[in-house]
This record gives structure tokens, sequence and C-alpha cells, in this order.
């Protein structure tokens, strides 16, 4: 492997190429923009494209492509290359600033919601500057946003980089009321991803997993995750030489990979990077998910980003560490030596708990799809209900405040293990929860709801709109007051008393806290089809207004999108269903049971009884008649689908997926009963506990 520092950003045209190919004038004006948020001039384009262009070429890029996160929550490009040809039957290699900053793909293929229809064709790409463009797979890549021919976003990068604009502003309006000039605050995040390893060879063999991503069938392993030897364990050469080519592909590309390790599932691992601007990260998280699956396929290995590809064991989350900083490189979310003296972080702490608590039917929301359904609250992952983990000291604190009486402080003790020969080491003033949606960890708030497969972009949306309202409705009272500190010590201690309900730092698994949630008023969106419909409620549509994040009429569309997202995840997971009942499963079942028979028959002409083969062939014959009606019915439920989006999620949840669910079980009681050369499918064993 080559030396970290040279890799790290070779195939990104970073800062240290600007310097080097741009005249200072240039490099001046576009730091500006990515630094202060300015509109690029447009005057520079042309050298910045031919800069870019000659660097790419170096490189060895033969094209480029205005790379961009439509509604499937995946990336998109269309490849195009340098070539121009020349009057003289030769070519050359051009890019113009027109190419650089505006793209024209077709729009009406991808997810619009309603806002384009198919004759309505034309969409466009525009170049965002705040974030590097790349090279992958010899090609130039240009991060962009994506609109339509009217002008609506059909993308994931637009609205966040708008509600990265709010948030600094309403940001720098309440810093400015400490004295503090600040131009630009931007939210920083570090998604935490984690994934599964499985044999390509196996993959191929599962219907399942190569059409939904997810087993639909598979019994119990006799081992699963019961010994908790994985989780830290030793990492496997196989997996550890995937990690490092893995970490080389991605510090190429300037993606700051840090922390690897075995997550606790069998063949479950995480990767962490360190914090960076949010729409950075979010661009590098789909570069991360994408290149996971490529370095993977190299090793003979399928990297498997489904948020529960395996029944009984673990699924996969993401957890989305953020936090808000100044130009100047405070962290707003730094408590200090003596955080009940801070008044400035108590003031930005209060602002993400009354956020956080106003609106929690988006945070759900922003974490809801077919996949992570299967996790949320399988004590694997946070419950579905929203609330917010503060810990004791911080706690305390927030008690002191609504009481109105006088704080103790917590004094960091000294813990000492008890071997003479292990230095004592500082206790931490609180403890971890693993069971809280969103907690905060020192100097950030950890949300960890996100499925592995999702695009982080949603998420960060709805927690920087929502922090930028509740910093705004801040401003402008304490603009208006005439004794500053008297006005702010009033604002906290009001804002703590109405919103201490979404605070709970007890165990989110246990039996009690649903009933404990319900008592507060806390909302217990289940499922997808339950979360979904609070997306349009008019104070969340006047929130996105307000803030110039979304029209209403992109909210509208981006429900529809979600409703038929996840109506159409659970069609295809049950006509997967039914193929493999169908082809693979019963056929087995039948053919298995036969040969058993044809073993009684032969015994029987013998004159050898044989008891136990009679009643194993009787046992096979009536459960696989009995799947066969499961089959039947589980197809008949999709003959009764609602037209409308609504209505048709909640049928693929409330029939659709109890039908799926009951042919699984008697599929997978009948896999036990099968010889394993008779069976058609790797099992749980084959998949995850392979050499």
């Amino acid at each position: 492997m080559r030396k970290v520092p040279e890799m790290f950003g070779s195939m990104v045209f970073n800062e240290t190429a600007m310097k080097e190919r741009f005249p200072k004038h240039v490099y001046k004006a576009l730091k500006r923009t990515m630094t202060e948020g300015t509109a690029l001039d447009p005057q520079i384009a042309d050298v910045v494209a031919n800069a870019m262009k000659d660097w790419a070429i170096e490189k060895g890029a033969t094209h480029f492509t205005h790379w961009f996160q439509p509604m499937t929550g995946i990336t998109a490009e269309k490849h195009d290359s340098f070539l121009s040809p020349s009057t003289d039957g030769t070519v050359i290699m051009e890019f113009s600033g027109k190419e650089l900053i505006k793209g024209e793909p077709d729009a009406s293929s991808f997810p619009s919601g309603g806002l384009r229809a198919t004759f309505e064709a034309r969409g466009y790409t525009a170049w965002d500057p705040t974030s590097y463009a790349f090279i992958k797979d010899h090609t130039l890549c240009i991060p962009t946003a994506f609109c339509s021919y009217t002008g609506q976003v059909l993308d994931k990068k637009t609205p966040l980089l708008r509600s990265m604009d709010a948030i600094s502003k309403e940001a720098c309006r309440v810093l400015k009321l400490f004295g503090k000039d600040c131009k630009r605050v931007t939210t920083t995040v570090g998604p935490e991803q984690e994934y599964f390893l499985i044999n390509k060879s196996d993959y191929a063999k599962r219907p399942d997993l190569v059409i939904t991503g997810r087993t639909l069938f598979g019994a119990k392993a006799p081992k699963g995750q019961e010994m908790e030897d994985h989780y830290f364990g030793s990492i496997r050469p196989r997996v550890k030489a995937f990690m490092e080519d893995l970490d080389e592909a991605l510090w190429e590309l300037g993606i700051y990979s840090k922390t690897e390790h075995n997550e606790v599932a069998p063949c479950q691992h995480e990767m962490a990077p360190i914090f960076t601007t949010t729409n950075i990260a979010t661009d590098h998280n789909q570069l991360t998910m994408e290149i996971m699956k490529k370095v993977a396929d190299k090793h003979g290995f399928v990297c498997l980003l489904h948020e529960k590809p395996f029944e009984g064991i673990n699924g996969s989350g993401k957890h989305n560490n953020w936090s808000i900083s100044t130009d100047s490189g405070e962290n707003l979310l730094e408590p200090g030596k003596s955080p009940s003296e801070n008044v400035q972080f108590l003031l930005f702490l209060t602002a993400v708990i009354k956020a956080v608590d106003e609106y929690q039917d988006l945070m759900r929301i922003s974490v809801a799809s077919a996949g992570n359904d299967h996790r949320l609250g399988a004590n694997e992952a946070p419950p579905a209900i929203m609330s917010m983990f503060v810990g004791e000291e911080l706690e305390a604190i927030l008690d002191s405040i609504v009481s109105g009486t006088d704080y103790t402080d917590v004094s960091r003790t000294m813990m000492s293990i008890g071997a003479t020969v292990l230095p004592a080491i500082p206790k931490d003033t609180t403890d971890r929860n693993r069971t809280s949606p969103f907690a905060f960890t020192g100097n950030k708030f950890e949300f960890r709801m996100l499925g592995s497969a999702l695009n982080i972009a949603c998420p960060n949306i709805m927690l920087n709109t929502a922090v930028a309202e509740a910093l705004s409705q801040f401003a402008d009272e304490l603009e208006k007051a005439d004794d500053f500190n008297a006005a702010l010590g009033t604002l906290i201690q009001r804002e703590i008393k109405a919103h201490k309900r979404i605070i709970f730092n007890g165990n989110g698994y246990g039996d009690e806290w649903p009933i404990e949630a319900e008592k507060r008023g806390l909302l217990n969106l289940k499922s997808t089809p339950d979360a979904l419909p609070h997306y349009t409620a008019q104070k969340n549509l006047d929130l996105f207004a307000k803030h110039g994040v979304y029209t209403e009429e992109e909210m509208k569309s981006r429900q529809e999108i979600l409703l038929e997202e996840y109506a159409k995840t659970i069609q295809i997971e049950a006509l997967t269903s039914l193929d493999m009942l169908g082809k693979l499963i019963i056929p087995a079942a039948v053919n298995y049971s036969g040969k058993v028979a044809d073993s009684v028959n032969a015994k029987a002409k013998l004159g050898i009884e044989c008891p136990m083969e009679v009643a194993l062939v009787r046992e096979l014959a009536e459960k696989t008649s009995l799947l066969m009606k499961k089959r039947n019915a589980l197809e008949e439920s999709l003959n009764s689908i609602p037209e409308d989006a609504e209505n048709a999620a909640k049928y693929y949840h409330e029939v659709v997926i109890p039908a799926m669910d009951d042919a699984r079980r008697l599929a997978d009681a009948l896999e036990g009963k099968i010889a394993k050369e008779d069976y058609p499918l790797p099992t749980y064993g084959d998949l995850l506990f392979y050499v």
C-alpha cells in the first residue's frame, strides 16, 4: 500500500489541485463560494473547467459526468467524453464552462411524485462547487443538483443545501446576539456505515438476495450471535484484505475512512469516517456504499446494505453523528468544562431539543423505509418512538433550569480498574445509551435510527430545518429584548419545560417505555405507512416553505414517492416469494418426499418396517400441501391492491406482509426436514459461516 498522505485525495480536484492550477483571483472567488455560500461568478467557469479537464486527463480520465442524487436514493450519471472533432480529421479534448455548470439529463424516468410527466422530459443538472469533483472509473465526476425544466427540485442535494443555508442564517443571527460576527455556520456529519459480506457464489444461488437484498426464506442456523464472539473480534484475513482495499479506494477519493471492526452479527462489519460538512459527508457516504460493493466483488464477496438481510440476527444501521460549527471552527454543541455556565451551549442545546420534540414526526419519516421497518425496535436498533438521551449531567442541569434551583456540579472522578499495573482513567459523567434514537455524545448528537442503505440527505434536511426554525424563533424573541441576559434565561427555562417530555435516558427496549411515551404525548409510528401521512401535516408544510427548503408541491411529491417506493418494495418481495415457493422450495419438498416414499416402498418389499420414514413422508406431504395453500393466499392478496398510494401502502403492510410471513414460517420449517443436498438454496449456516 502506498503512503496514506500521498494517496489521500489523489483522485479529487481539491484545494491543493486548485491552488496549483488556478490563477489567484479564480481560486479566491471559488473558495469564497465554498466557504461563505456566495454565488459563483460565471465568468470564471471556463478557467475552472479547462483546469479541471487538464487535471482529469493527466489522471487518466477520458469522460466527464454530472454526478447527481435523484429521488431513487442512489446516484445517477450520464457520461460524455472530452473528445471534440477537429477540422483536420483528428480530435481534441475539450471541456467548457457551460458543460461544467449545466447538464441536461432526461428527467421523466426518475421518480417525481407527479411533478413531471413522461412527455415533459427535460431536466437540468447544476454544478455544486461546495463539493469537490473527483475521478471514478476514468471519469471526471462533477457533483451536481438536479431539477426539472420548470425548476422543481428532483433530487436530494438541492434541499440539503437549502437546509444548510437555513440553519446557517438563523445560527448566525443568534451568535450575533452573543457578540460574534459569524458569516457561515455549517452542520457536520460523520455517518457510521454497517454492512454484511457474504460469498458471491452463495449470493448467486439466492434469488431473494439478488432481487430484494434480503433473505425472504431461511431457517435459523444452529449458531447466530448468541456467543457474542464476533463483535470487535479478530478480523478474518479475507475480510481484512477487503477492508485494506476499501480504505485505499476511499482515501484516493478523499473520504475520511477512519474506523473498521466486526459488528454484532456473523459476517457483519462497520466503517466509520471522520466528520466533514453535511453536504460532502452525504456525497461521500453515497460513494462509500457504491465502492464497498465494487471492492467486495473483487474479493469474491457481495456487500449487503439492506437493513435486515437475515431474520433472527442484527440488521444494519447507519449512525448519523451531527454537530454545528462556525466558520472559525467553534463547535456550538461543545459543553465546555462547565456546561451549566455555558449559556450559548445551553441555548443551542435547547434549540435541538425543541426541534426534535416539535418535529418528531419528520424525524421518524426521514428514516422510514420497508427495510428499516424490520429493524427499528428489534433489540438491535432504537425503537420507532423518537426520544433524546442527554445523559445524567445535562439532565440534572436542565432539571435545575426548569426548577430554578442551583445546579451542583458533577465532578469527574477517576476510576480504578483494580490492577496495579493499569492507570486510573477518568470516568465520564454519563454512560452511553444504545437504545436511544437521538443521543448526545459529548459534543454532537448521534441519530441512530437510520437504516444502512439510506441516503443520509433526508434525515439531515429534516434536522437542519427543524433546528433552524427553533433558532429563528429564539432570534426573533431575543433581538427584541431590552435585557438580553434576562430574556435568555427566561427563554431557556420556558422551552426546556415545554419540551422536556422528549428527553428519556432510560431503556428504550423496556415494555414500560411505549406506555410512558404515550402518557408524554410522544408519537409511536411503528411502520412506514403509519409515519408517511404525517409528512404533509400543515405544520410541516409551513416549516419548509418558511425556510425555502421545499415548496408544498415538492413536499407532496416526496410523500407520493415514498409511499410508492414502499408499496413497490413489498410487491417485489411478494412476487419473489411466490417465484421461489413455486419454482424452488415446494418442488424441493415434493421431490424429497418422493425420495423418502421410494425408500419406504423399497424397504416394505423387503419386509422392513420403517415407521419414522412413513411419519416423515406424511409430515412432508401435509406441510407441502399447506405451504401451497399459503402460497395461493399470498398470490390472492396481490389481486386486491387499492389504487391510491396511501391505502396501497397500508394494504401491503397489513395484508401482504402477514401473508408472506405465514408462508415463510412454513417454508422455513420444511427446510429443516429436507436433506441438504436436496434443498435448492444456501442455508443461513452457509451464508453466515463461510470459510
